[in-house]
């Protein structure tokens, strides 16, 4: 496509929030012309989400601050613009969609931009109905927006927007709570959407593998307020940007770097389909002979074992039938599945939110089921998906230490650990700041810190890594797998991130519609098909270049990948 009538121009461009003493955006010189599918990435604090707020008028009319220099939406000063003109040209799909919805049914919530126009009724249903056709939703119309799956709901998110026409669709980390199979298929209509109607499509993401499973035209790469590359796909995987500045490359790429293969722009390594097979596969063949495969891990006692679970919301249908397993001391372990398999489900039951209709649950051979929430928190923590359900200080310091508040700790004591947990997760330097003025995955820090403090036996995690960029991800999880390896923390990660359970955890346990289907090795769950396809994952870029090159066992390959990644962590925490 020929790119070449600006939508977005940004010259000398910088804001700076009211409440801060420094610039969060500097220079920002940035062109997006119709028709063009941006992808905007870097680490938490970059000021990616910022700029975001910039382009759909959130700020300066809803976060307000001083600006400098020029920001030009369709042709318009967005500063002399106003809120409202600018929704009507750049229409955006939030992170959150349940943030979004304001109707009682799906073709309400579609409707409610055309309500506010005026727009006569009959002319409203016909817009209703052609623009959920589009986004696929329009056998939904009657329901209630919150009984849908999470794919559905970034749907009728994305058709709510579309109603207004708009020239430009911002999407704002649309992979964030989706599992990956979903993720995938919402990429896959994000480009549908941008094909059919030649609209331009910014993406702000922290998957950048994911995101490239269709493509784009440029990736803009920010650090710390400022562009810091704005370049094609392939130049940018070329080069070593993405490790410098903390972001995590497609794995596939990665496999490549460990057998030392050269990669070039005019390999066109944005696609694994594109590379040249016959180059690297000597290198990579290589590479897995003199690779060790990773040891089967010990056997430990259990600590937490589950029987026969069984649980309904309605009394009538099961979300969780016969589930059982045991957590075993010491270990790290994944439960994966797709959106309403029961994942988050079976964490309440552990934590004794609610109450089993059948099985039982153990904790260090004693029955967990006689005991209440407040007993329980003693020894298991639990960190929450979304950082906002848990939070309810104003400050970072003070919902950190809350925990140790109301168990009496006293005050030097108190003060020792909040200190250290902060530093261990990378707060300490914003210790006295308000919690409304930090990035979703940084109040997810927050809300880990605050149960680290307690210091329990077994910490489980519901999507540990959702709003979190590579860098913050990795400092956390390593902390995490550094306290498990020196203090025997049990962790237990609900998690949709299959990037997350290949580097951390040896063993996963897989739901699918309520059940219990796979309870084994990490490389073995992620190289078999049926899993796969019923639990809602995605095979991995590693399965498909060891199956489509022909390297042997795409279990064994995984497993050497795995081994390599592991000693290259071991090794750089030794260097610290």
């Amino acid at each position: 496509m020929n790119h070449s009538d600006p939508l977005i121009l940004f010259r000398d461009f910088s804001f700076q929030y009211k409440s801060q003493n420094a610039p969060t955006l500097h220079g920002i010189n940035l062109t997006v012309n119709r028709g063009e599918k941006v992808l905007i990435i870097g680490p938490s604090g970059s000021g990616k989400s910022t700029l975001g707020s910039c382009l759909n008028g959130l700020i300066p009319f809803s976060f307000k601050g001083s600006i400098g220099g020029s920001a030009k939406i369709g042709g318009k000063e967005t500063a002399k613009t106003g809120l409202f003109p600018l929704s009507q040209i750049v229409g955006t799909v939030l992170q959150d969609t349940d943030c979004q919805f304001v109707g009682l049914s799906v073709a309400e919530d579609i409707a409610f931009a055309l309500e506010n126009s005026c727009i006569p009724q009959k002319e409203m249903r016909e817009i209703v109905q052609r623009t959920s056709a589009l986004v696929d939703m329009d056998r939904f119309l009657g329901q209630a927006p919150f009984e849908l799956s999470g794919g559905q709901k970034q749907r009728v998110s994305l058709a709510g927007v579309m109603v207004d026409d708009v020239d430009c669709l911002l999407f704002d980390e649309p992979l964030a709570n989706l599992d990956p199979h979903t993720g995938r298929l919402a990429i896959e209509l994000i480009d549908d959407i941008q094909k059919r109607t030649g609209k331009t499509v910014i993406i702000i993401e922290h998957r950048l593998e994911d995101v490239l499973h269709r493509p784009v035209d440029r990736i803009v790469l920010m650090e710390r307020g400022r562009i810091v590359s704005d370049t094609a796909p392939d130049e940018l995987l070329a080069s070593s940007l993405l490790a410098e500045k903390g972001i995590r490359e497609p794995l596939y790429l990665t496999a490549l770097k460990y057998a030392d293969c050269p990669i070039t722009p005019e390999d066109r390594p944005s696609s694994l389909a594109s590379l040249d097979r016959d180059r690297f596969k000597p290198a990579l063949m290589g590479w897995m002979e003199r690779t060790e495969t990773l040891p089967v891990p010990p056997g430990g006692e259990g600590i937490l074992s589950l029987e026969n679970l069984t649980y309904s919301y309605d009394g009538k249908s099961p979300v969780l039938r016969d589930i059982g397993f045991t957590v075993k001391r010491g270990e790290m372990l994944s439960v994966l599945g797709k959106n309403g398999a029961g994942k988050s489900t079976l964490s309440k039951l552990i934590m004794g939110v609610i109450s089993p209709d059948g099985g039982s649950i153990t904790f260090r051979g004693e029955n967990l089921l006689d005991k209440p929430v407040s007993e329980r928190s003693r020894s298991i923590g639990f960190v929450m998906q979304n950082p906002n359900h848990m939070i309810s200080h104003s400050l970072i310091r003070e919902e950190v230490g809350f925990g140790l508040d109301l168990r009496g700790t006293e005050p030097e004591e108190r003060d020792r650990r909040v200190d250290e947990v902060l530093k261990l997760c990378g707060l300490y330097p914003f210790r006295n700041w308000p919690i409304r003025a930090l990035s979703y995955g940084q109040r997810k820090r927050v809300t880990i810190a605050s149960i680290l403090v307690l210091e329990p036996e077994l910490l489980i995690l519901d999507e540990p890594t959702a709003g979190q960029d590579y860098r913050h991800y990795t400092e956390i999880m390593e902390f995490l797998s550094s306290l498990n390896g020196k203090t025997g923390l049990t962790i237990m990660m609900v998690t949709h991130d299959m990037h997350l359970a290949l580097e951390y955890t040896d063993r996963a346990v897989v739901l699918s519609e309520g059940e219990l289907i796979c309870d084994s090795s990490i490389a073995r769950v992620f190289t078999d098909r049926e899993v796969i396809e019923r639990a809602n994952l995605k095979e991995t870029s590693l399965f498909s270049l060891a199956e489509d090159w022909g390297l042997g066992s795409p279990e064994d390959f995984i497993n050497r990948f795995i081994a390599q990644e592991k000693k290259i962590r071991r090794e750089n925490r030794e260097h610290r």
